[in-house]
């Protein structure tokens, strides 16, 4: 039998929410499903915007006792991990003013305009939990499901695409109909409520602004159920 799979919208730094959301899943899942395994799989973008990026990370690498627990890479990571680099100016100028400011905050980092550290970051963030976003999987396939941080290239077979679309795709795979051979579940592009169609599932809600973080329950082919954590 197969496990039930808890797939979490982007938390971006909203650690409360994430909290109650887990506790939530637990409940829910003791008591609907007894007996059945569960899998808690986060699609990425835990970092940024928020103001808990450091403690969101702290609480996904201890887990959710009695569950498998599987993160995603965001893109939002992915930018993080940039200017872990040196000499990678640009990759600041694209992460500061998408969240990257408030993760510094949260890692206890004060922040002047220009000054690009890469040392710095490093040491706010630490060997373990660079190590954690290191590992960091882009994808996983959990038939008749495929999670996703963004989306993936429509008509691009699952090995050869590229990660910048696993990781920034929107439009091109948004208003694609096509049947991928899998349901895509993903976040990436928030919007009042969970998106379901026939070929894709999206689970942000937009949390660090309406502060709403979803979960869809999925039980193999059955219809998705969505939980919620609100302010």
């Amino acid at each position: 039998m197969t496990d039930i799979i808890y797939a979490i919208g982007d938390v971006h730094g909203r650690d409360d929410l994430l909290g109650q959301l887990h506790e939530h899943i637990a409940k829910f899942h003791g008591y609907q499903y007894p007996g059945r395994s569960g899998l808690i799989l986060h699609v990425g973008d835990y970092i940024d915007r928020g103001p808990d990026s450091a403690q969101v990370i702290d609480r996904l690498m201890k887990g959710v006792e009695g569950f498998d627990v599987i993160c995603l890479l965001g893109n939002h990571e992915a930018m993080l991990l940039e200017c872990l680099k040196p000499f990678n100016g640009w990759a600041w100028d694209l992460w500061l003013p998408n969240g990257g400011t408030q993760t510094l905050a949260s890692l206890g980092v004060s922040f002047e305009p220009g000054c690009f550290d890469s040392n710095v970051l490093r040491q706010a963030l630490g060997p373990d939990r660079i190590a954690w976003l290191d590992e960091l999987p882009l994808h996983h396939l959990a038939a008749p499901y495929l999670f996703v941080h963004a989306g993936i290239a429509p008509g691009v077979p699952l090995e050869e695409q590229d990660p910048e679309d696993l990781l920034w795709i929107r439009s091109r795979f948004l208003d694609d109909d096509t049947d991928h051979g899998f349901v895509v579940v993903h976040g990436h592009t928030p919007g009042n409520d969970p998106v379901v169609k026939r070929n894709r599932i999206c689970v942000d809600t937009g949390a660090v602004i309406s502060g709403r973080l979803t979960a869809a329950v999925l039980d193999g082919d059955k219809p998705p159920v969505f939980l919620h954590a609100v302010d």
